[in-house]
């Protein structure tokens, strides 16, 4: 469930409109939750008291620069559509 707000969150720090779908946010959210926490592990910050917010703003980081690569990815225009 974490995955999907620190998706949102990731979409919702970016400037614009980004071009995937809600699946894809999702997914880019739960990944970047995954990776986040294991980065913060390794720089022994991922258990503190109360609010881990360093943890969360490396999740967040992570969510919006995988959105923003997600969405160049799949927003190249193709040969049938190449007016995108």
């Amino acid at each position: 469930m974490i995955g999907i707000v620190i998706g949102l969150l990731g979409r919702l720090v970016l400037p614009g409109r980004q071009h995937i779908g809600v699946l894809w946010t999702f997914v880019v959210g739960i990944a970047a939750a995954l990776l986040g926490t294991a980065i913060a592990g390794v720089f022994d910050v991922a258990d503190t008291k109360g609010v881990d917010w360093i943890e969360l703003a490396v999740q967040i980081a992570l969510a919006s620069f995988g959105v923003a690569g997600l969405d160049r990815l799949l927003d190249r225009p193709s040969v049938s559509n190449p007016g995108r």
